[in-house]
């Protein structure tokens, strides 16, 4: 039985360690280029998730201030109420007489945003007021 093994392993069916080295190699370098770029594609999308949740919600904190002519009291019911698509993990972390900020966390990603802010509302790339994390508090 060894002797047939010993025959076919000596024969040229079958690959050499060079050839398997350079599979592996080819494919270690393809991980290599591929994992990072597809985490990074994820990031994003939580990012683009987060920021557009923060900026379903602002039109609901100027809804607020239209009524009570000021941002204090502002809560994240205040918020459902005015407009109940809004985010039930939206979150006023600040509220003061003319400035309020919201903050939101989408897989792991956290943004915050600083009202009034209309050039956030209507220019998706505008970051003046964006903040990575919680700089709310």
């Amino acid at each position: 039985m060894s002797e047939r093994f010993r025959l076919r392993l000596g024969g040229e069916k079958g690959f050499a360690v060079l050839e398997i080295l350079i599979v592996v190699s080819v494919l270690g370098v393809a991980l290599a280029v591929g994992v990072p770029s597809y985490l990074g594609l994820r990031g994003g999308s939580a990012d683009g998730k987060t920021k557009e949740s923060l900026r379903a919600a602002m039109p609901a904190a100027e809804a607020y201030f239209a009524d009570h002519r000021r941002y204090t009291g502002l809560d994240s019911t205040d918020l459902l109420r005015i407009d109940p698509r809004v985010s039930l993990t939206v979150s006023v972390t600040s509220a003061k007489r003319r400035t309020y900020c919201l903050t939101e966390s989408i897989d792991g990603k956290t943004w915050s945003v600083k009202g009034p802010n209309p050039s956030a509302m209507t220019d998706p790339s505008a970051t003046k007021g964006w903040f990575e994390g919680d700089h709310c508090r």
